[in-house]
């Protein structure tokens, strides 16, 4: 089983937009039903604010290395990716569990 966990935060030079961040967020955490491959799927938002803090946590799980490949280049994913690239930076790890 791999582990993958992204975090997201707001673009620094980028204006908070509130409802386009919530119409994101949702279609992030609706995503999870959307692609077979996913084993699990949990999107959170930040609760306490510290510099270090990112605003929001993406905590998912699938089989092996070609699942999350699957996962990764499935179109509704990356029509995701497009929308959020102007909106979030990311950072993510990928573990084996």
């Amino acid at each position: 089983m791999i582990r993958h966990v992204v975090m997201f935060r707001r673009q620094r030079d980028i204006a908070p937009d509130a409802a386009l961040e919530k119409r994101l967020v949702e279609r992030m955490t609706q995503l999870g039903a959307e692609i077979p491959v996913l084993r699990a799927w949990r999107v959170a938002a930040n609760e306490l604010v510290r510099p270090i803090s990112w605003d929001y946590l993406l905590d998912s799980e699938v089989d092996d290395a070609a699942a999350l490949d699957a996962y990764l280049f499935h179109p509704l994913h990356q029509a995701l990716i497009a929308d959020l690239k102007p909106y979030f930076e990311w950072a993510a790890v990928d573990y084996t569990v």
